[in-house]
């Protein structure tokens, strides 16, 4: 079956797109004029058949005013119009999957965005974390500087004392051995 746009669509397909043509109104046609004929009309009694004959009289008279051509020409108009109509639909479509494909973007987008929203705090949490960790660690080796100081100076005077101790254990000694030989 042929449809009323397989001419339109086989256009559309050949060319990606349609073409507009601006047809006058229908009120605006003027029938052509009719040739006068020259030569008398042939009478019905004649044994040829002529292609007058063979059309009943109301064709003859509807096309002779133009009256076929005003309804093929509205034909056409119907079916331009249905044309632009199916156009448009399509056009709303097109704009319909453009605007759903618009919001999914965007929904990703805000998505990814409120991901990198939380890892720009994590990281910022890391860091605090860092900096937390970093004052913890100089405090804990201040003190265990502070530790190695008084261990260094404790032992000096262990040592201090260790040597006071050696030196009044030699006089001891010497004492000892002083008296023995006395």
């Amino acid at each position: 079956m042929v449809g009323l746009f397989d001419r339109f669509k086989k256009n559309d397909e050949e060319n990606y797109g349609g073409e507009m043509v601006e047809e006058k109104p229908s009120e605006s046609y003027e029938p052509e004029p009719m040739e006068t004929a020259t030569e008398p009309e042939p009478e019905p009694h004649m044994t040829e058949t002529s292609s007058f004959e063979s059309q009943p009289q109301t064709t003859s008279t509807s096309s002779s005013i133009g009256i076929d051509a005003l309804m093929d020409k509205r034909a056409k108009l119907e079916e331009a119009i249905d044309y632009v109509g199916v156009m448009i639909k399509n056009l709303k479509d097109k704009r319909t999957k453009l605007e759903k494909n618009i919001e999914d973007e965007s929904v990703d987008i805000k998505n990814l965005k409120e991901k990198l929203v939380k890892v720009r705090d994590y990281i910022d949490e890391e860091n605090k974390g860092i900096d937390d960790l970093t004052r913890k660690r100089s405090q804990v080796e201040s003190e265990a500087n502070e530790v190695g100081n008084i261990i260094n100076d404790l032992r000096n005077k262990l040592s201090g004392i260790d040597g006071i101790v050696d030196s009044e254990g030699k006089k001891i000694q010497s004492f000892k051995e002083s008296r023995r030989q006395s």
